[in-house]
């Protein structure tokens, strides 16, 4: 059972690319990811049928929301996406993020760009 044991610090300097999330666990129908972000690559995208959970282990994510606010997340502050939102997201720094999405769920909906990864090469 230990072996499930992870230590989130210890994933993120083993991520050699920014916007390229890996899985590192599974509970029921979704996946546990953590990712690195830095800079504005993320393109404007919507998961029609899947919520997504961003929680801030290190740095700040700034979150933009189609119509509204754009609003900065901290170390230690999660929110959720609901289904049908476009939003993308943006960091100046690095930042760290532990996401919690539907196995389903596409990387940048259905838009393709340059940091678009499948899900078996987050896996």
């Amino acid at each position: 059972m230990q072996e499930n044991v992870k230590k989130l610090e210890r994933l993120f300097p083993l991520l050699k690319t920014y916007f390229s999330p890996k899985v590192i666990g599974e509970v029921n129908d979704v996946f546990v990811k953590v990712t690195k972000t830095l800079g504005q690559d993320v393109p404007w995208h919507t998961h029609d049928n899947e919520d997504e959970l961003f929680y801030i282990v290190k740095g700040s994510l700034v979150m933009e929301i189609e119509n509204e606010d754009s609003f900065e997340l901290g170390e230690g502050e999660l929110f959720i996406v609901p289904k049908g939102v476009q939003h993308r997201v943006y960091s100046d720094e690095e930042c760290w993020i532990l996401l919690i999405e539907p196995k389903i769920t596409k990387h940048t909906g259905d838009v393709e760009s340059k940091i678009t990864r499948s899900i078996e090469e987050q896996l």
